[in-house]
């Protein structure tokens, strides 16, 4: 199927695509095509204009900024995945960019369409919730900054403004003795998740502390697993503890577990603190490594 007519604006700056958003209501944005594409030919997006933001310069880069590292929009999946900064301050990330899709969408694919888009199978969100990142959004009338738990809130749907853009993502650097990981299950054609688990922890002492862990994939968006995390607080860091805590994620899931032709809501429930402890249990071994 073929895309439904459309003109097509390039933006040279922040401030031009502003401008055309503006020029042009219910506009969509063009970054690495890979979110936006497929929904206009499956004719799921008929917008009157798509305005390309892919060659703004300022919306690029990954470059340390106070305690963390602020991630442009339009840093691929392939960048990030090849980062040494992101792969030494935020292991999960890199994990999690490695895993997307093929190289040709790793290669084209942003991070900032890829959360803008927020599709519930995708990796990124689940981790940058699990990281306590925060999404910067820029409007006509400036910049706000968005955590990443508060920026996702249902299928496809996020607190992105009609008249805003992903600017850039701060994620929070890694401290002594803290790890991060993410493991899924992964859909063996379309490599999107089934279940995904990403976990960030400290460990002083072989305790375990600070601990944070999301899940995506099974539910609407990306959200946090309050019950695993307190589980583990205070805990020795070894595998039983792992278990025990991950055996809490169906109080995080409620009933809000989905399923699909290809994997049930009951498989995926039942599979979650499996992939759960696996995370917990390969951040825990990396925060020992730091």
């Amino acid at each position: 199927m073929y895309a439904t007519d459309f003109n097509y604006l390039r933006a040279a700056s922040l401030a031009d695509a502003h401008a055309l958003l503006a020029a042009n209501p219910g506009a969509k944005l063009l970054a690495g095509g890979h979110s936006l594409i497929p929904l206009l030919k499956l004719r799921l997006a008929a917008p009157p204009a798509v305005i390309d933001i892919g060659r703004i310069a300022e919306l690029r880069g990954i470059a340390p900024s106070g305690d963390g590292l602020r991630i442009g929009a339009l840093t691929t999946h392939a960048e990030l995945a090849a980062s040494s900064e992101v792969r030494k301050s935020a292991a999960a990330l890199a994990e999690a960019a490695a895993g997307v899709g093929d190289p040709t969408v790793r290669n084209r694919g942003t991070i900032g369409g890829n959360i803008a888009h927020a599709d519930p199978a995708s990796d990124l969100p689940t981790v940058l919730v699990a990281l306590e990142a925060a999404i910067v959004a820029v409007g006509p009338k400036g910049e706000r900054t968005i955590p990443a738990a508060d920026f996702f809130t249902g299928i496809m749907t996020t607190t992105l403004r009609d008249n805003e853009i992903v600017a850039a993502i701060a994620v929070p650097v890694a401290k002594q003795g803290t790890g991060s990981a993410y493991v899924k299950f992964s859909h063996p054609a379309s490599r999107y998740a089934v279940l995904g688990a990403a976990a960030r922890l400290a460990v002083s002492n072989g305790t375990c502390a600070d601990v944070r862990v999301a899940v995506g994939g099974l539910v609407p968006h990306a959200r946090r697993a309050a019950a695993v995390e307190r589980a583990l607080s205070g805990q020795k860091a070894e595998a039983a503890s792992f278990a025990t805590a991950a055996g809490r994620v169906a109080d995080d899931l409620g009933r809000d577990v989905q399923g699909d032709i290809f994997a049930s809501a009951e498989y995926r429930a039942a599979m979650a603190p499996v992939y759960v402890k696996r995370a917990l249990a390969a951040a825990a071994a990396r925060a020992g490594l730091r």
